[in-house]
């Protein structure tokens, strides 16, 4: 696209390209800066809680929506994208999340939850990353409710999950959530959920082929115990071969390097008449020994 700080409007969606810095609205081109340091960590934890929810459909983090021939929004989530496909997206989704940092122009911002609303987006999520910790609900015809510290976020038909407001900040709660997500898409409500089974499965084959109800642990299975032994006990190293052990042809190298040393080098060059080349083509048998 051309600068809009050198060339005049209005630009319409399609003279923008993937990771031009700008967003349009009403053809008017408006700078779209990098995340900053603070609001790097919470971008991607927030995209993770909401794209594990059980119900929740495709999460997006900064596509380019085109809501009208001139105008093009990119929140920071997307929640509801529909399917991929190159270009931009024409679908508003059901549910958008901004995070506001140090900088944020508010009168912008007011006026992008405005366009989206008209578009066909219901809730409008606005993380505030500068002062208390405090989420901004902008549902669509509602007026607008904050959300504090300790409390949730739920928005019906797209999360079957409420989200908590730390879950958006910090990491390991985060975390947490996630993987009570991602268990709950498998049919478990809670990591409990999962251990209960695995000690009821237990139980069950325990009288059929594991010990008995009730034994001492030292009755186990003969190939489980063979197993533990090969897998916990220390490797043994191989001993060394003794010297007596080595190969012949060994044993009569180092007894003829031995020979030579014990002769005089000029005492062989005298007697052979012959340049020295290897110590190993010299024979040594017959020569005199050195007189001290």
């Amino acid at each position: 696209m051309t600068n809009p700080k050198t060339a005049p409007g209005p630009f319409r969606t399609h003279q923008l390209s993937s990771g031009d810095p700008y967003e349009l609205s009403r053809g008017h081109a408006i700078y779209a800066a990098p995340t900053g340091h603070d609001g790097a960590g919470p971008n991607l934890r927030g995209g993770l809680v909401l794209d594990t929810d059980p119900l929740a459909p495709a999460v997006g983090v900064d596509a380019g929506i085109a809501l009208t021939p001139d105008t093009m929004r990119a929140p920071d989530l997307a929640v509801g994208l529909g399917p991929e496909r190159p270009g931009w997206g024409t679908t508003a989704p059901p549910l958008a999340v901004e995070y506001a940092s140090v900088g944020q122009d508010e009168a912008e911002l007011q006026q992008k939850i405005t366009e989206l609303h008209a578009a066909g987006t219901r809730w409008v999520w606005v993380v505030r990353l500068v002062g208390p910790r405090r989420v901004e609900v902008y549902e669509k015809g509602m007026a607008v409710k904050v959300v504090g510290s300790g409390q949730s976020l739920t928005a019906p038909g797209v999360l079957r999950n409420a989200v908590a407001i730390e879950a958006l900040y910090d990491r390991e709660a985060a975390h947490e959530v996630a993987l009570r997500n991602l268990l709950q898409r498998r049919g478990y409500e809670s990591l409990d959920a999962v251990r209960s089974e695995g000690r009821e499965e237990g139980r069950e084959e325990g009288p059929r082929g594991g010990r008995p109800l009730g034994a001492p642990r030292r009755h186990r299975r003969p190939r489980l115990d063979a197993l533990r032994r090969a897998v916990v006990a220390p490797r043994r190293l191989p001993r060394p071969r003794p010297a007596h052990r080595l190969d012949r042809a060994r044993h009569h190298r180092r007894h003829r390097r031995r020979r030579l040393r014990l002769t005089p080098l000029r005492l062989r060059r005298r007697t052979l008449r012959l340049p020295l080349r290897h110590p190993s083509l010299i024979p040594t048998r017959g020569l005199p020994r050195r007189v001290t």
